[in-house]
């Protein structure tokens, strides 16, 4: 009944207040310009234009808008609430801006924005979003520094895992950093984890000198976006530019031999834009076995038929290999942080994304978008995933078994392998239409997901060298495996925007989803010395339900609020174990929930831009390890948690507020700061209800300084993340056990330093040194690779870059 009621409520909702749209032209060409940045006095940055030149604004108190294009002269449109439509032609340059104009669109933005109600086929009107603008961000970009990156973003918990950014790992509100797994991670609007639904874990990070923005959307993006919790993820690369020829390179050296270069070309030649992309990246890393090397490219080819469509293929590849040094227990990393016991794991990853998307315009108020994409990868790990020592030489073949030459015996490495095969199609139709003069924006999508994955585990070479072939001869090694994970995910969903009066607005969601989880395959039963086949499946439907509301009482203010359903799937690594140190629950089940948020967020004239908010999130059926009455970890489900806090974001303009006068001067500040509580409500299991949730520091913070003249900046930024706990028990920290993946994770401060100077127009140099304090913290325990253990964050660190632009 409630389902009925909501549906009659989403399709009943229709009114919208009025909006105006900027079509922007070259005045010579009379060919779209996608890629105008458009401004006004009181907000700043407001938007940009899509490919086909159009800009829909929703706030008609503006009066006057400034108009900026890379190739064309800038120029300022007066606003009539009489005209919702302008043409705007920009006349093309011959020479390069003037640097008065360059100066003027350097201060009058702030690095952190928010998504626009409507974009593209996208609605985000009542959610919690941020956009991070890369081209204005400060840090260390060349190892994508996710400290630095991430700053101004508020809640997140980062692992800091010192293999040059190659991976990932941030989580928000309770949930695990661990390469981003709780996030719906996309790149140009595609999914690029391994498996959406059953290993949703991203392997593969773009570079982030290659993008011009990176998209949170916090929970409530399950209705558009999939069910994960933590909302999404999508990394917006930098389009090609409207020139001919455009041609970039970075090369950056730094601490512990890194060395990495980044390279981009691409424009337009009549209706064509082209790009291409590489990445190189090396370094020798900071611990004993923890080297490692990469490549990236990145291609793609677009075509716009006159002003209705534009068509584009792309295409990502990325290898990389790395050594990893081990995890270190409590004491271990008190005595040296620096250390490293194993000196045979290997990882290796190979990712190949494919992707096709058609945008089509009908009409002004309607438009389509199709996205088709695949994803043809592996990751490979190899290495002893526990303490020398620890091993029975029993369990192995004594005709394998070899000793060194200090008479230890040497194990073959456990080696594990997984293929990853999928294929995504999602199509999204919006419509503006008008009842009773006022208009609604419509949304409707579908997405259908195909998964055929494969993983296999089993006996490793002797040796110490990179080396991913089975030792297919050694038939009674313990920890054997093969199965195969069938994958399938069909999913409709729509939203629609009501605007109740011209200020308030509600949107209501609804998402249908359809999962098919299977496993097939057997494992090695060492005590039975057999093969027993194990072969599961899950079907399950359901629907997902949200409601945002939005109140902008004037064009600097909005008032938001939402609540949306989440859920998570059962993975993979939940129903068939790889690590033979943990059990699996049969019994496992799919996680529920809820996530809500209240916050405000604007502009105090042009000083001040802030994002200040509360959030709740309802963690039902939540996943997690616990020891049985055997003393062995079993993963299962633990219980009912609930999270909740407060999540701020203030940016100060100071040059603005007491040097405006100053035009060759910028100077202002950042605080980021997340107070978050939570508790187990509810717990089958002993010594659990009541306890704190795991990843969650109670007080995260991050505040920052920027300094800078003419062609100058810097940033100095701290950050502070108190303790938190990794298991449901709560273990306290105690530096002179000889645990290694049990027990909390201290408090810990960083302090950050950043440098940019500015040559011509073809040069710039960065550089800057992070953990400038030197001081030793560590921000993961793993449970397996590259562990077990604590994983120690890098020491202090310098680097320098040179970019040439031509």
């Amino acid at each position: 009944m409630r389902y009925t009621v909501f549906s009659l409520l989403f399709f009943s909702l229709n009114i919208l207040a009025e909006t105006y749209t900027l079509h922007v032209i070259d005045s010579q060409t009379k060919k779209p310009l996608g890629q105008v940045d458009v401004y006004s006095l009181e907000l700043g940055l407001i938007g940009t234009t899509d490919p086909l030149g159009n800009l829909t604004l929703n706030d008609i108190s503006i009066e006057q808008l400034t108009l900026l294009g890379k190739n064309h002269y800038s120029k300022v449109v007066v606003i009539s609430q009489d005209t919702l439509y302008y043409t705007i032609e920009l006349r093309p340059y011959d020479t390069l801006l003037s640097e008065v104009v360059l100066r003027q669109k350097k201060k009058q933005h702030f690095s952190l924005q928010r998504l626009k109600a409507v974009e593209g086929t996208s609605i985000y009107a009542g959610k919690k979003s941020e956009v991070i603008r890369l081209d204005v961000s400060m840090g260390h970009k060349a190892v994508n520094n996710p400290r630095q990156i991430y700053a101004k973003v508020s809640g997140l918990n980062i692992y800091d895992s010192n293999d040059g950014g190659l991976q990932l790992n941030i989580g928000g509100r309770g949930l695990d950093p661990n390469r981003t797994a709780n996030f719906n991670t996309r790149q140009n609007n595609y999914d690029i984890s391994a498996d959406v639904l059953g290993y949703p874990e991203s392997y593969y990070t773009p570079p982030t000198e290659a993008l011009q923005r990176i998209e949170i959307i916090r929970g409530a993006a399950s209705l558009q976006y999939g069910t994960q919790f933590g909302g999404l993820v999508n990394f917006k690369f930098t389009p090609p530019s409207d020139s001919v020829f455009d041609f970039s390179t970075t090369n950056t050296t730094g601490s512990f031999g890194l060395y990495s270069n980044f390279t981009h070309l691409g424009g337009t030649v009549n209706a064509w834009k082209y790009q291409l992309i590489t990445n190189y990246k090396r370094s020798d890393g900071f611990r004993p076995n923890s080297e490692f090397e990469s490549f990236f490219v990145f291609g793609r080819l677009g075509y716009t038929f006159g002003d209705q469509s534009t068509i584009g293929i792309e295409y990502t590849r990325f290898n990389y290999l790395a050594k990893q040094p081990g995890g270190l227990s409590d004491k271990q990393f008190h005595d040296n942080p620096k250390q490293s016991y194993l000196s045979r794991n290997w990882f290796q990853v190979k990712w190949n994304l494919l992707a096709l998307d058609l945008k089509h315009t009908f009409s002004e108020s309607t438009n389509m978008s199709l996205l088709v994409s695949g994803l043809y990868a592996s990751r490979e790990a190899i290495g002893l995933r526990g303490i020398p020592g620890a091993f029975n030489p029993q369990l192995f073949n004594p005709k394998v078994d070899q000793k060194n030459e200090f008479g230890e015996y040497i194990y073959p490495r456990d080696l594990l392998v997984g293929q990853f095969r999928n294929l995504s199609v999602e199509t999204k139709w919006l419509h503006k239409y008008t009842i009773a003069d006022y208009r609604a924006v419509w949304l409707i999508g579908a997405k259908y997901y195909h998964g055929a994955n494969t993983s296999r585990q089993g006996a490793g070479s002797l040796n110490t060298d990179a080396d991913f072939n089975f030792k297919t001869k050694l038939t009674d090694y313990p920890n054997q495996n093969e199965f195969d994970y069938p994958n399938q995910n069909l999913a409709f969903f729509s939203e629609n925007i009501w605007y109740i009066t011209p200020k308030l607005t509600v949107t209501p969601g609804i998402r249908y989803e359809f999962i098919r989880t299977k496993s097939e395959g057997h494992y090695y039963n060492p005590i039975a010395q057999q093969f027993i086949q194990d072969n599961r499946s899950f079907n399950r439907n359901f629907l997902l339900l949200g409601m945002g509301w939005s109140y902008n009482p004037t064009s600097t203010l909005e008032l938001y609020q939402n609540i949306s359903q989440n859920y998570r799937s059962v993975t993979f690594s939940d129903i068939r174990t790889t690590n033979p140190s943990f059990i699996i629950d049969p019994n496992i089940q799919d996680e529920k929930g809820w996530t809500a948020d209240l916050g405000m967020r604007g502009k105090l004239n042009t000083k001040i831009s802030y994002d200040i908010g509360l959030f709740v999130l309802h963690y039902g059926n939540r996943i997690g390890q616990i020891l049985n009455d055997r003393a062995q970890w079993i993963r299962k489900n633990i219980g009912t948690a609930l999270i909740y806090g407060l999540e701020s974001l203030v940016e100060w303009d100071i040059k603005e507020t007491f040097f405006s006068e100053q035009s060759e001067l910028s100077l202002g500040l950042f605080s980021n700061l997340a107070l978050t509580q939570s508790e187990y409500t509810d717990s089958e299991q002993t010594n659990v209800k009541g306890n704190s949730v795991e990843f969650i520091p109670k007080t995260n913070l991050k505040l920052g300084l920027n300094l800078g003249y003419a062609n100058f900046v810097s940033e100095l930024q701290y950050s502070y993340t108190a303790q938190q706990f990794t298991d449901v028990t709560n273990s306290p920290y105690n530096p002179d056990n000889n645990k290694n993946v049990i027990g909390a994770i201290p408090s810990y401060d960083i302090l950050d330093l950043s440098l940019s100077y500015k040559l011509l127009d073809h040069l710039q140099f960065t550089g800057g040194i992070n953990n400038l304090l030197d001081n030793n913290y560590f921000t993961r325990r793993a449970t397996g690779y590259p562990g077990p253990g604590i994983i120690p964050a890098e020491p202090i660190s310098y680097y320098l870059g040179v970019t040439y632009n031509l």
